[in-house]
């Protein structure tokens, strides 16, 4: 047992109780959220360019972690998501039909609910964001299924003899009803989500209220043009195979 002086000298002085590092640099933690009518993107834009205008010249810089990292590198791939869905639905009708004619007029009966899905949006002011891209996945599948149901059973009537006009008519008759009554059901299920509050509440109405508008434009518009679809779509393959 020594004394300390024999060592050292003390003295009291002041310092943060403790220090943050990031990539082991110094750092400032700063935590926020975007405005109403803004979006986190936006709200993201802005802090940088702030940090460039003051920031700049003192050897300090603005980096992003957590959910904030993820969204900064992961955005720009909405559009390459709904390509490969699109691309992964065409490839099972497909082998479904054992026709690479036939699913297209399933394809092109999804743009109509992708329309409905932004107006909706739209509409309620609400934001394109990530919860909003994954209902628009989940939207791809929904209206594929309705459109299925009429070209399913447009083929039937096809290979049975009937012209492509009247299969088709006769294939919106028999699956309207259904699937009115299934889109309905699954669009008053989705209500709960338009009115959502609490935590997590942004998140619930961005994902129904594009869903739900969707749906409603794929009901009420998009169900009409399958039959149209089908016709035309077979029509230029009797005529290529006529070639």
């Amino acid at each position: 047992m020594i004394p300390v002086t024999s060592l050292g000298t003390t003295s009291y002085t002041t310092g943060p109780g403790s220090i943050s590092r990031f990539n082991m640099f110094n750092a400032a933690t700063l935590s926020g959220e975007a405005a109403s009518g803004y979006s986190t993107g936006e709200a993201m834009d802005a802090l940088e360019r702030l940090g460039n205008e003051h920031l700049d010249g003192i050897d300090v810089g603005v980096e992003w972690s957590g959910l904030s990292y993820q969204e900064r590198h992961g955005s720009g791939n909405t559009m390459v998501v709904l390509g490969l869905a699109l691309v992964f639905v065409f490839l099972v009708l497909a082998a479904l039909y054992e026709s690479w004619a036939v699913p297209i007029a399933v394809i092109l009966s999804l743009p109509v609910a992708g329309v409905g899905a932004y107006l909706g949006i739209w509409l309620c002011g609400l934001e394109n964001n990530v919860y909003f891209q994954i209902g628009l996945v989940m939207l791809v599948g929904l209206v594929a299924k309705n459109a299925i149901l009429i070209v399913e059973f447009a083929k039937e009537g096809t290979d049975a003899g009937l012209s492509p006009a009247d299969a088709a008519l006769h294939a919106a008759r028999l699956r309207f009803r259904p699937i009115v009554m299934t889109s309905l059901a699954f669009m008053l299920g989705l209500v709960p989500l338009l009115f959502a509050s609490g935590p997590g509440a942004a998140a619930r109405r961005d994902i129904g209220t594009g869903v739900f508008f969707g749906m409603l434009v794929a009901v009420t518009v998009g169900i009409l043009f399958v039959p149209f679809f089908f016709v035309q779509i077979a029509r230029i393959k009797e005529k290529l195979r006529k070639k």
